[in-house]
């Protein structure tokens, strides 16, 4: 195949430029949760990540420049310099990182990103299904806990002493509305 893309299982095997209604929903969400669940943090959504310093080529991500997460929290956020107004790249990665499956996006690619997240060292990684309504929580590469709206009524990072209600993630009621 010529496209730098692996397709498994008609997913992509990479970045999703494609957004959704559940993603963009989620990803909303979450920022606000994790605002509430802890005000000292930073919490920045669609973050660019310097990552040109290091050799992630093993994870095959087809990048080498930078990471893009899809939910970035800093407990010292980055600080932009003085004279400058805005930063496209930040190089200081995240205490916590939240990617979100899309639907045409694979899993073992987002799993991949998370461990290449670690090494770049993030203490902790969210991996969020929202089609299945499952977000499992890293707290190491092979270690982790995963919570299931049926299962489940709070999802919790021991590592970054976080925790809200699964219910308030996934719940429909604001999708709905819409219809």
């Amino acid at each position: 195949m010529s496209n730098p893309y692996e397709f498994e299982n008609n997913a992509i095997d990479g970045e999703d430029e494609m957004g959704s209604l559940n993603h963009g929903t989620v990803q909303i969400k979450l920022g606000y949760l994790l605002l509430m669940a802890n005000k000292n943090l930073s919490v920045i959504s669609e973050l660019s990540l310097d990552i040109s310093q290091h050799d992630l080529s093993k994870y095959k991500l087809g990048a080498s420049t930078e990471l893009k997460a899809d939910v970035c929290a800093y407990l010292k956020p980055p600080v932009i310099p003085d004279g400058i107004d805005d930063l496209v790249t930040v190089s200081q990665i995240p205490d916590l990182v939240i990617e979100i499956l899309s639907p045409r996006q694979s899993v073992s690619y987002l799993i991949r990103k998370i461990n290449a997240f670690f090494e770049l060292g993030t203490k902790s990684c969210w991996l969020v299904n929202p089609s299945q309504q499952i977000i499992t929580v890293y707290s190491l590469p092979n270690q982790r806990e995963s919570f299931n709206i049926e299962r489940d009524t709070e999802v919790i990072d021991k590592v970054m002493d976080i925790r809200f209600p699964i219910t308030e993630i996934f719940s429909r009621s604001d999708v709905m509305e819409l219809a």
